[in-house]
């Protein structure tokens, strides 16, 4: 039985096992086989490090306070975090990477790097 390349489907020939003709095309077939997962993560990842380039803008000395509506006009995007913390006084941050925020009331927002 003939086997043929996965990607181009040339007839190949050597080891029994092989299942491309070349380094282009194994890497071809599999970065197509990833493109649905890898564009899905490229945009959460950009999302996320605009929301940490927000925050850090925000509080350049690693504490700050802003406004809901301050964090919407930058363009921060508060569907997606990296982390959560919860302290011992039961106060809940969320973390872009080492930059979180809690949410003080309804329109504020306390802003602080992790160490």
């Amino acid at each position: 039985m003939e086997r043929k390349c996965l990607e181009c489907e040339t007839v190949l020939s050597g080891r029994v096992d092989k299942k491309f003709c070349s380094d282009y095309c194994r890497n071809a077939y599999n970065n197509r086989q990833r493109q649905d997962y890898t564009n899905e993560m490229r945009n959460i990842n950009n999302i996320l490090r605009k929301n940490r380039k927000i925050l850090a803008d925000l509080a350049p000395n690693g504490k700050s306070k802003s406004t809901r509506e301050n964090l919407y006009k930058l363009g921060f995007n508060f569907d997606y975090h990296t982390n959560t913390l919860t302290t011992k006084t039961g106060n809940f941050y969320k973390f872009c990477y080492d930059y979180g925020y809690l949410q003080i009331d309804e329109e504020n927002f306390a802003i602080v790097k992790k160490n």
